[in-house]
């Protein structure tokens, strides 16, 4: 036995209770997403279920000039890209606001009231929220009465293309805000409060002290936050839009993850869409990795 298998068989006898602890969580990831890697060779090959990985006939890289020939790969690629820029430009500043206001609410009642009605919409089912989404939206739904009213459209907004992308950012915001402003606030209580002090002995009122402590103090919590968002620009979702989009939609709405969802379990055509699962994989790694490396060459935060 060498001297590291020492350590680790040491380790684990003097720790093994936090080892069984954790061991679900390994058990989970194992099974549901290391061990499925191994079918990424099906992107490279005309797969049959009969004749299964090893006997199905290798094509290369078929399937990716495929999709990269198609007019579907501009259209997904557009929705995709276009979908989590405005996710990212609406939805992620919005919990670091709210979570900013939160924090200067004095009257502690008030707070944890307007904090539980916020957190509400995320702990719904998503099928609920879907559904609610489709009847507010719909002819005679509320917010489309509403909207209409005001001088905006009317008839089934769900059901237009060009409106499909606003709704989507701003259901996902109602949904979410709540939810996603509590690492901030977690990180906001972790600031000095003798800063704070010694600003207000100076002369700064709530803005600059606003400024100049609470937002570099939460600034390492936003960069990590923010590195792995654009690490996840090109999942959009996929839930929601999945339960919010339909044929008339596709236009706006249909993004690389409904694509993949459509030609593998919809037309059975599994290497083609393990294709391009896997080339929306290597571009995410792309994004994530020159990300992290910005955000460490010009902070001193990074994730790795």
């Amino acid at each position: 036995m060498s001297k590291r298998d020492g350590k680790i068989k040491k380790d684990f006898k003097a720790h093994w209770p936090l080892y069984l602890i954790v061991s679900p969580v390994i058990i989970y990831f194992l099974i549901f997403n290391y061990a499925p890697m191994g079918g990424i060779v099906m992107a490279f090959q005309n797969y049959n279920i009969r004749a299964g990985i090893r006997g199905s006939e290798f094509v290369g890289l078929r399937h990716f000039t495929e999709f990269f020939g198609s007019f579907q790969f501009q259209r997904v690629m557009r929705n995709t890209f276009l979908l989590s820029f405005y996710d990212l430009l609406v939805n992620f500043p919005a919990p670091i606001i709210f979570a900013l206001l939160m924090n200067e609410l004095r009257h502690l009642r008030f707070k944890r009231v307007i904090q539980t009605i916020s957190y509400m919409p995320f702990f719904i089912s998503m099928v609920v929220i879907a559904g609610l989404i489709m009847d507010f939206f719909s002819s005679s739904g509320a917010m489309t009465l509403l909207i209409s009213r005001l001088g905006g459209p009317s008839g089934n907004l769900m059901g237009q293309a060009r409106l499909f992308r606003p709704i989507f950012v701003g259901t996902n915001l109602w949904q979410t805000i709540g939810f996603s402003s509590i690492i901030y606030m977690a990180a906001l209580a972790g600031i000095d409060q003798e800063q704070y002090e010694a600003a207000t002995i100076d002369g700064a009122g709530r803005l600059k002290q606003t400024w100049y402590i609470t937002l570099p103090g939460i600034a390492p919590t936003i960069i990590i936050l923010l590195i792995l968002r654009i690490g996840q620009l090109l999942t959009v979702n996929f839930e929601r839009v999945l339960l919010l989009y339909s044929p008339a939609t596709y236009e706006t709405a249909d993004v690389i993850s409904t694509f993949v969802f459509r030609r593998g379990l919809l037309d059975f055509d599994f290497s083609f869409a393990t294709a391009v699962g896997l080339f929306n994989s290597i571009v995410a790694l792309t994004l994530i990795l020159t990300a992290n490396f910005a955000a460490r060459k010009t902070t001193e935060t990074s994730l790795f």
